[in-house]
């Protein structure tokens, strides 16, 4: 599945989440990595050594993403 962001494309695969950012940066996290938190539509990728964040575009978005890999949306 791709998601259009206003940075970039969020590319959604069966295990991972590539974000190809414009100006030609690429993050990619795991989906047993991923969080998203509700209220500030984050993105949250962390990998222990490795982490970043992306703020989402709207709810839609946030929503799409939980749907897809079946996450909860943290309320904090």
């Amino acid at each position: 599945m791709v998601i259009s962001h206003s940075q970039g494309k969020l590319i959604l695969a069966q295990t991972e989440l590539l974000c190809r950012l414009n100006g030609g940066v690429q993050l990619r996290a795991l989906m047993d990595d991923i969080r998203l938190l509700a209220d500030a539509k984050l993105l949250i990728a962390d990998a222990g050594a490795v982490s970043w964040t992306l703020i989402l575009d709207d709810d839609e978005q946030l929503d799409a993403i939980a749907a897809f890999y079946g996450l909860e949306k943290d309320k904090r």
